[in-house]
């Protein structure tokens, strides 16, 4: 049975940080694409996706999380993404998505890189 779609925020030092739980597809793409363009419009340009209780993501939830990262590209922002499976980590890697977006073991790391400038 597939596993339903949900996803928290939280602003932490001016950084979105967005936490998944379930299958990025269609819907969970759009649920985090809404989310993001909410705080977007407000100014908020670092992203961090946590994606720890996310095993699989699909190719439409691949192509909502390339237009944010597109988005971000255009304004100077970034997005990092954390704990991620092995099986995601590969295919953004496939995908392109770390020559412009960047990925950190923890949610901590990612923002510690924000507060360092990287």
């Amino acid at each position: 049975m597939e596993q339903s779609f949900t996803l928290t925020s939280d602003l932490k030092n001016n950084c979105l940080v967005i936490a998944t739980s379930g299958y990025v597809n269609n819907v969970g793409g759009e649920a985090i694409a809404i989310e993001f363009a909410h705080h977007f419009e407000k100014g908020t340009k670092h992203i961090v996706i946590n994606l720890a209780k996310s095993k699989v993501v699909n190719s439409i939830g691949m192509s909502f999380l390339i237009e944010i990262v597109e988005q971000l590209e255009e304004v100077g922002g970034k997005l990092v993404f954390t704990d991620l499976d092995p099986a995601v980590e590969k295919m953004l890697a496939i995908m392109g998505l770390f020559k412009f977006a960047g990925k950190e073991p923890t949610v901590g790391d990612a923002l510690k890189s924000f507060a360092a400038g990287k």
